[in-house]
């Protein structure tokens, strides 16, 4: 039977890979969960209170005729 290669070992003889003990990697679909779950925490909770909208009160315009 054939040696595997660094980093694999034979099962049943078949090659198999070592596995890791790094980090695992976050996947595409662990991603776009996280970013949906942040927009809707924003859209349900908000990030903070926004101050109160002052309400604009037009100006007359400056060229208006008074003595008319």
């Amino acid at each position: 039977m054939a040696k595997a290669p660094e980093g694999y070992h034979t099962v049943r003889r078949h090659i198999r890979r070592n596995p890791g003990t790094g980090r695992k990697k976050l996947s595409g679909w662990t991603i776009a969960a996280l970013i949906a779950a942040v927009w809707l925490w924003s859209q349900l909770i908000g990030f903070g209170e926004a101050a109160p909208a002052t309400p604009h009160t037009p100006q007359p315009a400056v060229s208006a005729s008074t003595g008319r």
